[in-house]
This record gives structure tokens, sequence and C-alpha cells, in this order.
């Protein structure tokens, strides 16, 4: 990633940084690692959301390696920054496209305010101007706003979007889209759903139902389904991984709001907890803020630890 974009990220983050720097400052000024230090550093990763797991791996990490050691903020916030790059490399993916797959169908999933359908836009801006033909689908045929909101993202993009009746079935809207994208020879088809996890079973069936009309179009889609995340929930959005899980076998994540969350290191506890790919993570409106997430570079701004 370009330096513009770390230190976009690095602004964005500056709530969540600031919460964990002041911290190791208060603890780590002229100090010997000794175990009352390395106490006090695990409660404030279990307090910046990266969760009790990785609080616990990182703790025993610098045990093995400066136990005992004067530390300064500086080298604390630095050796933090490599042992949380360590534990998010494994999941720093990149969303590949498989161009023999025509078109490539992305569904998203996502409870209703984590920024899916922005996400959406955003993605469908990049692919377009990465010349890759996008189609969008406004699949929450219930909300009126998500298909308005839908609809101005495929203008800014050039765009095409399938839109359906209000209340239509998603599933149908879905499988018309397919047969639309194939016959304009779309590239990408992304594929907005509802997300009223207040029904659950009924929202479970409604997503197992589009994916099963798609595949009758093509049993090899979806090809990737995402899971929108807002970072402003912390430690929620565990929660929200596994009752996906447990509708549909999720590809991918995808954290937003970044910019706006003192929580971003629940990024972390998704990274040990889940293992599944973090595709990108969003730290504005715009679709330039939605970037290919890069560990060291993440790493290194939730630490306040400097650039490589």
């Amino acid at each position: 990633m370009a330096l513009g974009f770390f230190s976009r990220l690095k602004a964005g983050l500056t709530r969540s940084t600031t919460k964990l720097t002041t911290g190791i400052t208060d603890t780590f000024t002229k100090r010997k690692l000794d175990d009352f230090a390395l106490e006090e550093l695990e409660e404030l990763l279990i307090a910046a959301d990266l969760g009790p797991t990785v609080a616990a791996k990182v703790i025993r990490a610098f045990r093995r390696a400066r136990f005992g050691q004067d530390v300064s903020p500086p080298e604390i916030r630095a050796a933090l920054a490599d042992e949380i790059a360590k534990i998010l490399a494994p999941v720093a993916q990149p969303l590949t496209i498989d161009e023999t797959k025509q078109p490539f169908v992305i569904l998203m999933v996502g409870v209703n305010g984590t920024g899916k359908t922005t996400t959406i836009g955003k993605l469908a801006q990049i692919y377009a101007d990465a010349g890759q033909k996008p189609m969008l689908v406004a699949g929450d045929t219930f909300r009126a706003a998500a298909v308005e909101q839908l609809q101005i993202w495929g203008n800014r993009a050039h765009a095409p979007v399938v839109i359906g009746a209000q209340d239509a079935d998603p599933a149908g809207l879905a499988f018309d889209a397919m047969t639309r994208a194939e016959r304009e020879g779309a590239k990408i088809l992304l594929i907005d759903t509802a997300g009223r996890l207040h029904n659950k079973a009924a929202l479970m069936e409604e997503l197992r139902k589009i994916i099963r009309v798609i595949k009758k179009r093509d049993p090899t889609a979806p090809h990737a389904i995402l899971l929108t995340l807002d970072a402003t929930t912390g430690q929620n959005a565990l929660t929200q991984v596994k009752t996906f899980k447990d509708m549909v076998d999720l590809t991918g994540l995808i954290v937003t709001k970044l910019d706006g969350s003192a929580r971003a290191g629940v990024v972390v506890a998704l990274a040990e907890s889940t293992g599944l790919p973090i595709h990108a993570v969003g730290v504005g409106e715009q679709a330039a803020d939605l970037r290919p997430f890069d560990a060291t570079e993440f790493a290194r701004a939730l630490t306040g630890a400097d650039p490589v």
C-alpha cells in the first residue's frame, strides 16, 4: 500500500491507537519487563479489544524474548507491532477474482448497519476503475434505502444495478441477475442481501435459498461469500462471524468503519479466532478508503509504531 493510505489508516485508527499507546507509555517508562509489567500489558491488550487469547500469546512471546530487560515505550510498540503482524499475516489475503468464472459472483452478507451496501458500492467502483465490468444486485428488497443507496453507487461506477419490486423474492432476483450478467458480459456480480438478525431462522433460509438458486445457473457459484463487519462493535464482531458461519460457508471478511472506532483491536481477535481471510479494511467514505488488508501496516498503525 502507498504511504498515503498508511497515513489515512493511522489517522483512522487514532482512537484505538491512543487507547493502547497511552497505557504503554504510562506502564513502560524506564521500567524492566517483569511479571508486573507483563500483567499490566496483558490487561491493556484485552481492554483494546485484542481479546484474551491474543493477549496471552503476545505476553508469552514477550516473556521468552524480553523478560527482565529494560524497555522503552517505542521498543514495546515496535515489538508489539511485530507480534500482532505475525498473527495477522496468515489472514491478510487479497480477494482474487477468477477470470475463468464469468460472472465471478460475490455474495455479500452482514448485519444491517455494518456498511455492507456501501462496501458493495466501493468494490464496484474499484472493479469498474480496473476495467472489470461489475454488475450490482439490490438483493435487500425489503429495505428501500438500501436499494436507493446501491443505485447511487452504481451510477458513480457506471455499473448496472439489478432491482426488483419492493419485497420481491431475493432469490428470484439473484437468478434474473445471473442471467442478465451472462447475457451482458458482466465480469463480476455483487449481490447485496438482507441483514435482519432479529429473525435468524428466516434470514438463514433466505440466504440459503439465494445460494441454491444461484447454483442453478452456475454450480460453482457463489465464488465468494463475504461478511462485512463494523469495527465499532468490538468483540460483538466475533459473535456475528459465528452466526453467519452457521448460515453460510463464509470465504472472507471485510472490516469497515475503522476510522470511527476505538475498538480496532478486534481485527486481531478476528484473525486469531476465525482464521478467515481479511480481504480489505475501510477507513473512510470514499471508494479509495477501502483497501486490501496489509498485516504489517495495520499492526504498526494500531500500535503507533513507525512504518517499516
